[in-house]
């Protein structure tokens, strides 16, 4: 496939089957500088669609990065009120939602203090998690490989042909290599609902992983219901919010975590690196935060609200996904959280739990995810009355 045509087809796969854009609405796209023709891409097939209209918010990290090497403390804590309107009037007209990841300028922001990179909160809006728990947007989030990104995830290549490397990376992890990708999304989809059916049936009280430096105790909530990438909102839209997709998800106790974990993959969250991560918790709260690199950074975001230090996610990966075969590490959430199976320090999802847990679920400013799982984890059911049952090993499916 020619440039223009590759574009054009992850254009047309995050708008109409992602986001799934309706006839009428309005779409909303989050993109940095440096990936103007894939978000110009995205506006055309969301006009083609049917959009009545189209609005790109476009983030510069210099800018950034002017903000934490130059801003006052009360700098770093000011967000503008109409950041988080402008998400909460999206929900309210229904509109959707289309965002663009992968690092534009990876390490640009290693050498400032990490303590203020962790304590920037302009990359942060609780709206934005309360328009998820509501359910009232179509949205989905889609890789955009650029040629900063694909140095960094391929520095062993010229960087003409680590563009070209990542670029066909993300064209088979997003099934454009299939004649038909959404057909393909489909069939991945529907094998994914049928695991997280047969989780919430078993009921589990918690989740055991175990590994090389990895003995983890994950509670869950009476009501944890467990869900694949395959959402609609409260208007009956069906849309897949991540793309790609490979895991299946709940919401946990963020009271019953207890033991230690080592993070199978680094990973690039606000903005700095964090590598060779291993976290510790009593009681919920991981209370020990080390790292051969980033750490204070990880520790500062945590420190954000209460329930930064507690868990509000965790979720599963089997083997059978194509990130996670491929060995490449992206150094981005989006496509390494569904490499390996993983756990989310911060917000919980309201829309996995029922009504009477709804209160038990953590609430946070934020949501950093990073990687846990693998073919040498084993991860194990407990029930209530302290049977173990085999979930995964090897990355295989034992349910």
């Amino acid at each position: 496939m020619d440039d223009a045509t590759t574009l054009e087809r992850l254009a047309d796969l995050l708008v109409g089957f992602g986001a799934n854009v309706q006839e009428g609405q309005i779409v909303a796209v989050s993109s940095e500088i440096g990936k103007e023709p894939l978000t110009r891409a995205i506006a055309a097939s969301a006009y083609r669609h049917g959009a009545t209209f189209v609005d790109v918010a476009y983030a510069d990290p210099y800018v950034r990065r002017a903000r934490i090497e130059h801003g006052s403390d009360a700098a770093l804590g000011t967000v503008p009120s109409w950041y988080g309107e402008r998400i909460l009037r999206l929900g309210e007209q229904r509109c959707a939602r289309i965002a663009l990841t992968g690092p534009v300028a990876p390490g640009l922001l290693e050498d400032l203090d990490p303590g203020r990179v962790g304590r920037d909160r302009s990359q942060a809006l609780r709206e934005a998690g309360k328009v998820i728990n509501d359910r009232t947007t179509n949205w989905t989030i889609g890789p955009c490989p650029t040629p900063g990104w694909a140095t960094l995830v391929h520095p062993e290549l010229e960087p003409d042909a680590a563009l070209a490397k990542l670029w066909e990376e993300i064209v088979h992890v997003c099934r454009l290599d299939e004649d038909d990708p959404v057909a393909a999304w489909r069939a991945r989809m529907a094998t994914l609902v049928g695991v997280a059916q047969r989780l919430t049936d078993a009921r589990f009280d918690a989740l055991r992983f175990e590994g090389p430096g990895t003995d983890l105790t994950v509670g869950l909530l009476p009501s944890s219901s467990w869900i694949s990438a395959a959402f609609e909102t409260v208007d009956g839209i069906a849309h897949a919010p991540n793309l790609p997709s490979e895991e299946v998800f709940t919401t946990p106790d963020p009271l019953r975590t207890e033991g230690t974990v080592r993070a199978t993959k680094p990973l690039l969250v606000g903005g700095a690196t964090i590598k060779g991560l291993t976290v510790r918790f009593e009681g919920g709260r991981a209370v020990a935060i080390d790292a051969e690199q980033g750490a204070d950074t990880l520790r500062e975001l945590t420190r954000h609200d209460e329930g930064g230090a507690r868990l509000g996610e965790v979720a599963l990966v089997d083997r059978e996904g194509r990130i996670g075969p491929l060995g490449t590490v992206f150094y981005d959430t989006l496509l390494d959280e569904n490499a390996a199976s993983h756990v989310a320090l911060g917000r919980g999802f309201d829309f996995a739990v029922e009504e009477g847990d709804l209160e038990r679920v953590n609430d946070s400013l934020v949501h950093i995810d990073f990687m846990i799982g693998g073919d040498d984890v084993d991860v194990t059911g407990v029930t209530a009355d302290g049977a173990r049952v085999p979930v995964l090993r090897g990355g295989a499916w034992q349910l």
